[in-house]
C-alpha cells in the first residue's frame, strides 16, 4: 500500500455514530425548541445572592429558553454600596436602568502561549454613569460598579456572551465580594427591599 502510515490508521476497533448524532440533533431541534420558552415572566427569573451582588437572572443557559448565545441578569446595588470586583475574558455590556454612580476599570496585559497569564496594569480608570447609559467592559478588565447615591438604589442589566464558555474560555475570577454577600441568605424581592430601604450591608 502506498500510504506510509497504513499500519497506523488501520488500527483500532472503536465505533461511534458521532456524525449521525449531529444529524439526529439537527432533525429534532425544531420539536425540542418548541418546548423552550420565548417569554419569561418575573416569577420565572431566579434571584441569587452572589459574590458579585444582588442578582435577578433574566436569561441563563440553565433556564430552558430559546436564547443560545448570551446570558443576562439584573443587578441591584443598594444606596452607597458597590458590586463585587471581578474579571472575565468575555466582554460585557451593562445598561443602567436606575440610579447613578461610577465604574472602576483596570486593564490587564495578557499573554497566551502554552499557558495563559494576565497582569493588572497600574492605572485604574474611573467612568461616571447614570440611568440610560451603557457601560462597555472590555475583555479581561478588572471592574467594579459603585452606587454614588446615599439614598437611591442602582439597577443595571448585564449582558455577556456565553460563546466564550462554549469555547473553553470561561475565565472568570472573583477578586472582591460585594458588601451584601452572605451565603446564608436566600434572596427574594422582600430581602432586596430591606437592603434598599434600610441601607443594610447584612440582613439579620
Amino acid at each position: 500500500m502506498a500510504w506510509s502510515e497504513s499500519k497506523a490508521w488501520r488500527q483500532g476497533r472503536a465505533n461511534q455514530k458521532f456524525y449521525q448524532a449531529l444529524l439526529d440533533d439537527a432533525s429534532t431541534a425544531p420539536a425540542r425548541n418548541a418546548k423552550r420558552r420565548k417569554v419569561l415572566h418575573p416569577e420565572d427569573m431566579p434571584w441569587e445572592m452572589s459574590r458579585q451582588g444582588l442578582l435577578k437572572h433574566l436569561i441563563n443557559e440553565a433556564m430552558n429558553t430559546r436564547m443560545e448565545t448570551v446570558d443576562a441578569y439584573m443587578q441591584i446595588i443598594p444606596p452607597g454600596s458597590k458590586s463585587g470586583k471581578h474579571r472575565h475574558l468575555a466582554e460585557e455590556c451593562v445598561y443602567v436602568l436606575e440610579g447613578h454612580g461610577y465604574d472602576l476599570h483596570q486593564d490587564c496585559d495578557v499573554e497566551i502561549t502554552d499557558t495563559y497569564h494576565w497582569t493588572p496594569q497600574a492605572e485604574v480608570k474611573r467612568y461616571e454613569w447614570e440611568a440610560g447609559d451603557v457601560i462597555y467592559v472590555p475583555p479581561n478588565t478588572i471592574h467594579q460598579h459603585h452606587n454614588a447615591s446615599a439614598d437611591r438604589p442602582v439597577r443595571m442589566i448585564s449582558v455577556i456572551n456565553r460563546i466564550f464558555k462554549a469555547c473553553g474560555l470561561n475565565d472568570l475570577e472573583q477578586i472582591e465580594d460585594a458588601p451584601e454577600y452572605d451565603p446564608a441568605v436566600v434572596l427574594n424581592g422582600d430581602i432586596v427591599d430591606a437592603y434598599i430601604n434600610t441601607r443594610l450591608t447584612k440582613v439579620p
